[in-house]
């Protein structure tokens, strides 16, 4: 049933896959990146406008919700909708404005917003009804931005933890 997930919690919280693109989606899995408070290197924007800059330095999204995505028929899967580090583990409901989290050793991240769903997703989406990872019409689905209180390097599989 659409809006409806079942999710399993992994004990230990881990970065699923990080992403980077040259602008626009997919991003491409990297194992490793250089967090800084101005993003991650080697990602960019095309629309500097809605993307970027230090409150939206990086897109957080859940490795569990695009699972319920792909469950729905929908080409979801870690970068397609534009995150840079994709997480497994977190109850995602929980991951709301003023969220501190730890990426592996050193980073530490700080949610500022949901991200407002844009149309270049459509094509992720059977119906292109992007709206569909809209936090104000489908509540625990919206990826979310932060900015960096503490930069340094993050890798694949580095544990995730409340701060």
């Amino acid at each position: 049933m659409a809006g409806r997930m079942v999710t399993c919690f992994l004990v230990n919280p881990r970065i699923a896959q990080l992403n980077v693109s040259n602008g626009g989606v997919p991003k491409r899995a990297v194992s490793e990146a250089t967090v800084t408070v101005d993003g991650v290197l080697g990602d960019h924007h095309r629309d500097l406008e809605e993307h970027g800059g230090p409150m939206r330095a990086v897109c957080l999204y859940s490795r569990e919700v695009l699972d319920a995505l792909a469950a729905e028929g929908h080409a979801a899967v870690p970068g397609a909708l534009g995150e840079n580090i994709t997480v497994e583990g977190l109850d995602w409901a929980a991951v709301v404005p003023g969220t501190r989290l730890k990426l592996g050793d050193e980073v530490v991240v700080e949610v500022t917003s949901y991200c407002a769903p844009c149309r270049t997703l459509r094509h992720v989406f059977k119906d292109e009804r992007f709206d569909r990872v809209s936090q104000k019409t489908h509540p625990g689905f919206s990826r979310v931005y932060a900015k960096v209180l503490t930069p340094g390097q993050v890798r694949a599989g580095a544990p995730v933890a409340w701060v």
